[in-house]
């Protein structure tokens, strides 16, 4: 990978720093959720440091280890009683602000492109809309949460299209990244997650962001399917 000039990897710092200050402020400023994600930042930075990750001709890949932990936390988080309470108890207002970290992440990565770090197809010239979700958090936020205008099922319908969104993107720029399962971006790799500060972006950040589209979906159903059922039993004789 090129040199990279100072302003793209301090704009990604701070851009993850933003992520983790809203996630935790919407996990009500859990000190223990603030822990684990400084120890997560700090043991995944010192190891992109490293360069262990660079080494990307290994089977399994070893950007396994970045993204393997997030995803089985997560999914700890759903199949516990103890993980749905705590999800459960998230402020969902704040998760959906978190999304605007969307649009600093497309913005670095439209510039990794333009230093030969990231294929075209990873930015929003090419199959990534995810600038998208970003931008319309705030207005969401408003219509949602300050107006009580956009209801359940338009708070639901806009997080099950962000999270579209998200997987597709995630789907291309793992397959860009020149491993031995590597099936775009030929003529130039995904490099730039392999490297600190931005091996953060799937191991913080895309975790983040999918966590909050994960946490708003299953409540909203559930509440959705609540009212339904409400509604039903309302409607018998």
């Amino acid at each position: 990978m090129e040199t990279l000039p100072l302003v793209l990897p301090l704009a990604f710092i701070l851009t993850t720093a933003l992520a983790v200050g809203l996630f935790y402020t919407a996990a009500r400023r859990s000190g223990r959720v603030l822990a684990v994600l400084l120890g997560w930042l700090l043991l995944q930075g010192g190891i992109g440091l490293s360069g262990f990750y660079t080494v990307s001709n290994t089977m399994p890949p070893r950007l396994a280890l970045l993204l393997g932990p997030p995803l089985l936390a997560i999914a700890l988080l759903l199949a516990t009683r103890a993980g749905r309470r705590f999800l459960d108890g998230l402020r969902l207002e704040v998760l959906t602000l978190l999304h605007i970290v969307r649009v600093p992440v497309e913005l670095v990565l439209f510039g990794l492109y333009l230093h030969h770090a990231v294929p075209r197809l990873m930015t929003f010239e090419g199959r990534n809309l995810d600038i998208l979700a970003g931008l319309t958090a705030p207005v969401i936020y408003f219509l949602a949460f300050r107006q009580q205008w956009l209801g359940r099922r338009g708070l639901l319908v806009w997080n099950v299209l962000g999270l579209i969104s998200l997987l597709n993107i995630v789907v291309n720029a793992v397959l860009s990244v020149p491993t031995p399962v590597q099936q775009f971006g030929f003529e130039q790799p995904n490099v730039a997650i392999l490297h600190f500060p931005f091996v953060w972006l799937p191991g913080v950040v895309v975790p983040l962001v999918l966590l909050a589209h994960v946490t708003a979906i299953r409540r909203l159903w559930a509440s959705h399917a609540e009212l339904a059922q409400a509604s039903a039993g309302a409607k018998l004789p």
